[in-house]
C-alpha cells in the first residue's frame, strides 16, 4: 500500500507523461513568438536597408532597441495578466497580435515617400506593445506549474523554441530577402506565429488544474506558495539576479545581432554568416538541455558560473585578425550555449527563490533587464562600429561582463525551504478548447 507521503513522488514521476502536449505547444509558442524572431531577422536587414535608404547601422538596428525597451517595460504587466487571468488567454492573443504587427512592417514606405524611417520605427513600436505576451514571460509560468522535480529540464525543453528559431529563421530570412525583398521577408516570417504556433497552442496549451499541480509548489491547503513582488524587491537575491542578467544581456545582445556584420568585416559572406547563426542556434539548443538537466541535479551557482563564462572565449575568437568558418562556428556555438543557459536560469531562479504565487510579476521584473539591455546592446555595438570602424573595443568590454555576470550568481545562497501561501490562489478552470472572449 502506498502511503500519503509517497503520493507526490508518484505524481512528480509522471510530470512529462501528463504535460508533454502542453510542453510541445509551449516550445512552438516560444519559437514563433516575439522573443526570438525579431532578433533573428534584423541583423540581415542591415545591407538591404543601407542600399535602399542609406541609413546608418545604428539607425537600422535602433528598432530592436525600441521593441526591446517597450516589451521589457510591459513584461511585468503581461506577467500580472497571466497570474490573474491565466497564461492561455494572454499567450494566444499576444501571439496572434505579434504575427499581424510583425507582418505590418512590410508596409514600410519606399525611399521616395516622406519619413520612411519614422514609419518603420512606429511599426516596431506596435510590435513591442503587443508582442511580449508571446514570450517566455507567459509560456514559462504554465510549465513551472506543471513541473517541479523535472522543472529545469522542462524549462530547458520549453526554451528550445528560441534554438529552433535561431536555426530556421535566419535561413528563411536570407532566402526571403534574396528572392522576394526585405519587405516581403517580414510578411513571410510572420506566418510562423500565425499559421504554425497559434493553431497548435490553441488546441494543446493550458495551465494545470489544482489537482494536477505538483504538491511541492503548494501549501498543505493546496494553495500556491511564493513571496509577493514587494518581498522579492526587498530581497538582495533579486537584485543580484537582476544585475547578473543585465550584464550578460548587454554583452550578448549586441554580439548576437551584429554577428553577421562582424563576420562580414572578417571577409565571410551572408550565407556563411547565416550558417554560423544556425550553429549558434544549435549552441542555444544544447545549452538549454544541458543547463536544465544540470539544474535538476546541482545548485545553480555550480552550473551558472562556468557556463556564463563561455562567451568570453567567443569574444577572444572574434577579436582575432583572421576568422575562418570553423573558428566563427565555434564562437557562435559557445555564445549560443551560454545564451541558452541564461534564459533557463531566469525562469528557474524565479520559481526556486521566489515561488509560484506571483511568478508572472516577478519573472516580468527579471525579464525587464534581459529585454532592456538586450535591446540596447545592438545599438551600442553598432555605434562602436560606426565611430571606430571596428567591434574590437566593445568585444573587449564584453569579456569582463560575461565573467562578472556569471560570478554574481555564486552569492545567491541555497534555495529557500519554505515559502508563504498565496492567499489569492484559486483552482484553474478546466480546459475548454473553445475560443475565449476578452
Amino acid at each position: 500500500m502506498v502511503s500519503a507521503t509517497e503520493t507526490p513522488n508518484i505524481k512528480e514521476a509522471g510530470e512529462f507523461s501528463k504535460a508533454w502536449t502542453v510542453l510541445l505547444a509551449g516550445v512552438l509558442g516560444v519559437a514563433c513568438g516575439a522573443s526570438p524572431i525579431p532578433f533573428n531577422v534584423i541583423g540581415f536587414t542591415v545591407e538591404p536597408l543601407i542600399a535602399e535608404f542609406n541609413w546608418t547601422r545604428t539607425q537600422i538596428l535602433f528598432p530592436i532597441t525600441i521593441f526591446g525597451v517597450i516589451a521589457s517595460l510591459l513584461a511585468p504587466f503581461f506577467g500580472s495578466l497571466a497570474d490573474k487571468h491565466g497564461v492561455r488567454r494572454v499567450a494566444l492573443w499576444s501571439l496572434a497580435a505579434f504575427g499581424l504587427s510583425f507582418a505590418a512592417i512590410s508596409l514600410t514606405p519606399t525611399a521616395a515617400a516622406s519619413a520612411p524611417l519614422y514609419v518603420y520605427y512606429a511599426l516596431w513600436v506596435l510590435v513591442g506593445l503587443v508582442g511580449i505576451g508571446s514570450t517566455p514571460v507567459t509560456w514559462s509560468r504554465a510549465i513551472n506549474l506543471w513541473f517541479f522535480k523535472h522543472r529545469g529540464l522542462a524549462l530547458g525543453i520549453l526554451l528550445l523554441g528560441t534554438s529552433l528559431a535561431a536555426i530556421v529563421v535566419p535561413k528563411l530570412a536570407v532566402w526571403a530577402i534574396e528572392t522576394q525583398g526585405w519587405r516581403a521577408m517580414f510578411a513571410i516570417v510572420a506566418t510562423l506565429p500565425l499559421i504554425v504556433a497559434l493553431p497548435i497552442a490553441y488546441l494543446l496549451f493550458r495551465e494545470p488544474r489544482a489537482d494536477e499541480r505538483p504538491k511541492a509548489i503548494e501549501s498543505a491547503s493546496g494553495k500556491l506558495t511564493g513571496v509577493s513582488l514587494g518581498a522579492a524587491l526587498r530581497d538582495y537575491r533579486f537584485w543580484l539576479i537582476w544585475l547578473s542578467i543585465a550584464m550578460v544581456a548587454t554583452a550578448f545582445g549586441g554580439a548576437f545581432i551584429n554577428m553577421p556584420s562582424m563576420l562580414s568585416d572578417r571577409g565571410l559572406d551572408q550565407q556563411t554568416a547565416a550558417s554560423v547563426m544556425g550553429v549558434l542556434g544549435i549552441g542555444i539548443l544544447t545549452g538549454r538541455l544541458a543547463t536544465g538537466a544540470l539544474l535538476d541535479r546541482f545548485w545553480q551557482g555550480f552550473v551558472a558560473f562556468p557556463l556564463l563564462c563561455l562567451p568570453a572565449v567567443s569574444c577572444v575568437i572574434l577579436l582575432s585578425g583572421d576568422v575562418t568558418f570553423t573558428m566563427a562556428a565555434l564562437a557562435g556555438f559557445l555564445l549560443g550555449f551560454a545564451a541558452g543557459a541564461e534564459s533557463d536560469l531566469i525562469a528557474y531562479l524565479t520559481g526556486r527563490y521566489f515561488g509560484m504565487a506571483n511568478y508572472g510579476k516577478i519573472y516580468g521584473m527579471l525579464y525587464m533587464p534581459f529585454g532592456l539591455f538586450s535591446a540596447a546592446s545592438p545599438v551600442i555595438y553598432a555605434y562602436v562600429r560606426d565611430t571606430t570602424g571596428s567591434y574590437d573595443a566593445i568585444l573587449e568590454v564584453a569579456i569582463f561582463a560575461f565573467i562578472i555576470g556569471g560570478a554574481l550568481l555564486l552569492f545567491l545562497g541555497k534555495y529557500p525551504g519554505n515559502l508563504p501561501e498565496d492567499e489569492n490562489d484559486t483552482p484553474a478552470p478546466a480546459f475548454d478548447p473553445q475560443p475565449e472572449t476578452a
